[in-house]
């Protein structure tokens, strides 16, 4: 009898104990879990907004969905003129193959192959070589949705973001680190730098400068000549004093 209820408080302790330990872990989980991604964002966050959101020059696939009828093939005027500019960009920016998916086993599949067929040659029309334009088929996974032709090639771009990323309060409180430095706070600046790298026509002009273009030789020749002789090298243009309106000023 003596020796039971010596082990019972032994044992009793060792379940507290682990039971504790227990605890201890799961609140050191917990406080764990609160840690978010977007709570560790503004730690080593950078205070200028453009090294914040660095705009990247990479490359992406620019694309376009030519509509076809189960009746009709070809291309309608609208579509004609979209084929068309999209050949001429490719003809500047393209960085890989035109690939042209067309579906098949389809209501339209006929009517499809008449509208490739143009497409092809508003393509070769333009100058873009044959090898350069890859015809995938496919079978359209959603029957509700209209079967499409999609056009599509690579070319370089400029991309920016993700935004909306909100790490901390944007309130006036003392638990709010940015306030308290009168600091920008981590989304500012973003919403300018995704739009500047969608505007941009050159990505490269974001990295470096273009280089500069041939003097015109006839007018530089001109203006040296009369620098040579000692008389004014400035261009007259008579013509303009005719669209003057008034001589007040003179």
């Amino acid at each position: 009898m003596t020796q039971t209820t010596s082990t019972i408080p032994a044992e009793r302790k060792r379940a507290l104990g682990l039971a504790g330990a227990l605890v201890g872990l799961a609140v050191t989980l917990g406080a764990c879990q609160h840690t978010s991604d977007d709570s560790l964002a503004m730690v080593n966050a950078p205070a200028d907004y453009r090294q914040r959101h660095p705009i990247a020059v990479t490359e992406a696939d620019r694309s376009i969905v030519v509509f076809v009828g189960r009746g009709r093939g070809g291309l309608t005027a609208e579509q004609r003129a979209e084929v068309t500019g999209m050949a001429q960009d490719w003809m500047r920016e393209g960085t890989g193959a035109v690939s042209v998916d067309v579906p098949v086993d389809t209501a339209n599949a006929r009517a499809a192959q008449d509208s490739l067929r143009e497409i092809q040659a508003t393509f070769a029309a333009v100058g873009v070589p044959p090898r350069g334009i890859l015809v995938r088929k496919y079978h359209p996974e959603d029957p509700r949705q209209m079967p499409a032709i999609r056009v599509n090639y690579p070319r370089i771009t400029a991309v920016a973001g993700p935004c909306g990323i909100w790490p901390e309060d944007l309130g006036t409180s003392v638990h709010n680190p940015s306030y308290l430095e009168n600091k920008q706070y981590y989304n500012f600046g973003c919403a300018n730098q995704r739009n500047l790298a969608s505007m941009v026509e050159n990505p490269a002009d974001l990295v470096q400068p273009r280089a500069e273009t041939p003097a015109y030789t006839p007018r530089r020749g001109i203006a040296f000549e009369k620098y040579r002789k000692g008389t004014a090298t400035a261009t007259a243009y008579p013509e303009s004093d005719k669209a003057k309106l008034s001589d007040t000023g003179k």
